[in-house]
């Protein structure tokens, strides 16, 4: 519902008189950095018993688009490894985590021409696919030696704005909202695995670029 309203909403505010669209075999480049900032309640693990706060990080990115129509793109988006500390709490008790994740992203997106308002900036919307793998995972306890994430692969959105400073250069601000739930489990050193359960990430992910079209 958040990413339907999210599309829905900036299309309706599009509604100016438009020229300047994207024509199809363009190529685009964008390089910059964005922040991954997981909802701020990750869901409870072990039937309720255990809370779970997990920390935003900010990363250099890159992406790549390919116009199949006029102001219609694919775009692939990457990244590099995202860090984030992980909160385990039970009652007074906490345990510290941590990880690394890439979220490599492929999205279809429909660029709105140049608008008739300051600088003919270029808004743009997008949906497509997250896949999200997790590594490097530690937990910080004498009672269990590794924690384990299991990949995920979920929706996502994209909402942007390309403001041009060179008739094929732009700098964009844009947000992303990902689905990214895992499930997550703890080994003893004995090797007997505990499942806790679902871990839901599913962040906001804002960023800013330099874009280079060809």
């Amino acid at each position: 519902m958040k990413l339907q309203s999210l599309v829905l909403a900036t299309a309706a505010a599009l509604t100016m008189t438009t020229a300047f669209a994207v024509p199809a075999g363009t190529w685009s480049v964008a390089a910059g950095a964005h922040m991954v900032d997981p909802k701020s309640d990750n869901g409870t693990l072990a039937d309720g018993t255990i809370g779970v706060d997990v920390d935003s990080d900010v990363q250099p990115t890159i992406s790549g688009e390919y116009f199949v129509a006029n102001n219609i793109g694919i775009e692939l988006l990457a990244a590099t490894p995202f860090h984030h500390d992980i909160t385990l709490t039970a009652g007074d008790a906490t345990i510290d985590a941590k990880t690394q994740h890439l979220p490599p992203t492929l999205s279809v997106q429909y660029h709105f021409d140049g608008y008739n308002m300051p600088m003919n900036v270029k808004p743009f919307v997008g949906v497509g696919v997250n896949y999200t793998t997790f590594f490097k995972e530690k937990i910080y306890s004498d009672a269990f030696e590794k924690l384990e994430l299991d990949d995920s692969v979920g929706v996502a959105g994209h909402i942007g704005l390309d403001i041009p400073f060179a008739p094929t250069e732009y700098f964009r601000i844009d947000a992303r909202y990902m689905d990214i739930k895992t499930d997550a489990s703890v080994k003893k050193a004995n090797g007997e695995t505990i499942e806790l359960g679902e871990v839901d990430i599913s962040p906001w992910v804002y960023g800013v670029a330099f874009v280079k079209t060809f």
